[in-house]
């Protein structure tokens, strides 16, 4: 009999992050690369990457690296954004008519548990998205 590591993860994608970063096409990738978990579980995903990878392009040096991992065991989906800005994320206020501030609060409703860890040069900035426990989720 084969056991999982508890803390087992597999690499769904790694991909580079610049300015000239097409996010139709990476969240297109991710999609399929999902596709056997719920619908809302990917939207989720999908929605904790673009703030992710924005916040890259819009408040760090424009590069970085995305990576997505799936959890072996638990209906579970880590996503890591590295930048070269050692400044943190902030959690600003979600306003109407604001168009600044909401990216942080999007990613704070959505995931289990988000923060940050140094890394060389910067920072890495995650977030765990789990199935929803609405009693509808599918997992793989």
């Amino acid at each position: 009999m084969k056991t999982v590591d508890e803390d087992s993860k597999s690499l769904v994608l790694d991909s580079p992050v610049e300015p000239t970063i097409a996010m139709a096409e990476l969240r297109g990738q991710l999609t399929s690369a999902l596709a056997d978990l719920g619908e809302d579980h990917v939207y989720d995903v999908l929605l904790v990457v673009t703030e992710l990878v924005c916040n890259v392009l819009d408040h760090a040096s424009g590069f970085g690296r995305l990576r997505v991992l799936r959890h072996a065991t638990r209906c579970e989906v880590t996503v890591e954004v590295d930048d070269g800005s050692p400044v943190l994320p902030v959690r600003g206020r979600s306003r109407l008519g604001d168009l600044r501030g909401r990216g942080i609060v999007v990613v704070d409703n959505l995931a289990h548990e988000w923060g940050t860890r140094p890394a060389a040069g910067g920072k890495t900035v995650f977030a765990v998205v789990r199935c929803p426990e609405d009693g509808t989720a599918r997992c793989g």
